[in-house]
């Protein structure tokens, strides 16, 4: 985003402090005149929403809350007619892969895109593009006429526009709020993920049993309005605007760029631990769309709104856990560490519950572990990486922890179609309690204790 095509050597020396503050290079807003562009005009948030205070990302995450909600009732809905349609955990890791599968292999040159494309045009487009697959959905669904085969090509599309918006959106907080809100501007996009995963599930799980399972495709297409507008709404005078990268003509070109944002990953501990926790625990756990629906069915005998209730203890938990950031909570290596055994553990005693009760408060604190673990990981490389390499770092962080989801659907749902929905669960919270065993002991400053060389690391402690 800054430095138009550099290819010099990633810089390795001191990297930024933990805790952001106020970037100098910005002119102070005189007495009686509109802020700077990028900065927020003086107010009286409270310290746990203050990146509100910027008007550009206040009317974004207030379309992203609405939008979000009908992503989750979607999510919801396309399980249960995929379960419906076929009767097949393993048809559910298909549509899973099917969605993923571009993420994984698209999405790290989507990040040189990312670096390089207008951030809030093609947001714009992208949205319009993901309202017209969940009317597609709609429409096939309530007509009778939709097939398995057709969830499985849309999937395909959709996984292509999240492949490059998800390094876009995600780059596009620092342009909406600047390195001293972006902590914050972090965590409460984690919060409106995480409580619309309270709402929308619950809703979902109710229209299903009562009215049926297209209205919630409908209800997600009509929320892509809301982001839409939030995205015209912008002040986009207001918005930083570093010097994109230039957009690369050849193969070659492109491939250098991903390259440069590779080498800085791999370089920089405070970028690579996390990412490698991120994607071995989200291969082998975070399958819900896969496990949970026939965990609700098969083995705790309830129907779509059992399988709601449980997605909603999830997101209660994954919103206690982001609020928490958002009010000052420190991310550290030892917190996403915290998270990611606390994944683990839950999944294991999920895996032996057969009362709905306990099931749900698993579920509660298996939410916790999961913002725990990924809003860290967020927060951390923002925090870190150099601007001219954000698109491409975060893109990263997106194929893994999206990515990931091919090939741990697959995983899961081979395990549940041979032993079961509860041993699938149960062996992939083993693997993830010992991704985290093994990296808090391989991570110097975690596990061994060093502060010396968490300090030199700057992952800090718990």
């Amino acid at each position: 985003m800054t430095g138009v095509g550099n290819t010099d050597p990633v810089p390795t020396g001191p990297r930024e402090p933990l805790v952001p503050t106020v970037d100098p290079s910005l002119p102070a807003a005189e007495p009686g005149r509109p802020p700077a562009p990028g900065r927020a005009a003086p107010s009286g948030w409270p310290k746990g929403v203050r990146s509100l205070r910027h008007w550009n990302f206040r009317v974004f995450w207030t379309g992203q809350l609405v939008s979000l909600v009908g992503t989750w009732m979607q999510t919801v809905a396309q399980a249960w007619l995929v379960l419906e349609l076929t009767g097949d955990p393993l048809a559910l890791g298909i549509v899973a892969a099917c969605q993923f599968v571009p993420v994984m292999v698209l999405g790290l040159f989507a990040g040189v895109f990312a670096d390089a494309l207008p951030k809030h045009r093609t947001l714009i487009a992208l949205q319009a593009g993901m309202l017209v697959l969940a009317l597609i959905l709609g429409l096939l669904t309530v007509t009778g006429a939709v097939q398995v085969w057709h969830v499985y090509v849309l999937a395909v599309a959709l996984g292509c526009l999240n492949a490059l918006e998800m390094p876009v959106r995600q780059s596009f907080a620092f342009e909406m709020v600047g390195r001293e809100d972006l902590v914050n501007a972090v965590a409460l996009n984690s919060a409106a993920f995480n409580g619309s995963r309270i709402i929308g599930p619950a809703i979902a799980g109710l229209l299903i049993g009562t009215v049926g399972i297209a209205v919630c495709f409908f209800i997600n297409a009509a929320s892509y309005v809301a982001v839409i507008i939030g995205l015209m709404a912008m002040h986009t005078n207001e918005l930083r605007s570093p010097a994109r990268a230039v957009m690369q003509r050849t193969f070659g070109g492109v491939v250098d760029q991903l390259t440069e944002g590779l080498r800085y990953v791999r370089a920089t501990p405070m970028v690579f631990v996390p990412i490698l926790v991120l994607g071995v625990v989200a291969t082998v756990g975070l399958n819900f769309s896969v496990t949970i629906p026939v965990l609700a069915r098969d083995v705790l005998g309830g129907g779509p709104d059992t399988y709601g209730f449980l997605m909603a203890a999830s997101g209660i938990g994954s919103l206690s856990s982001a609020l928490a950031l958002a009010f000052g909570q420190r991310p550290t290596i030892r917190l996403l560490l915290i998270g990611a055994g606390a994944i683990g553990v839950s999944l294991m005693l999920l895996g032996t519950s057969r009362w709905l009760p306990a099931s749900l408060v698993l579920m509660l604190v298996l939410g916790w572990g999961v913002i725990a673990m990924a809003a860290t990981t967020n927060t951390l490389i923002q925090l870190t990486v150099p601007d001219e390499l954000r698109g491409r770092v975060m893109s990263v962080y997106t194929t893994v922890f999206a990515g990931s989801t091919p090939i741990g659907g697959l995983f899961a749902g081979a395990i549940a179609a041979i032993a079961g929905v509860p041993m699938a669960l149960i062996v992939g919270g083993a693997l993830a309690l010992l991704a985290a065993v093994v990296a808090g002991w391989r991570a110097p400053g975690v596990g061994r204790g060093s502060r010396r060389s968490a300090a030199r690391l700057a992952i800090g402690g718990g």
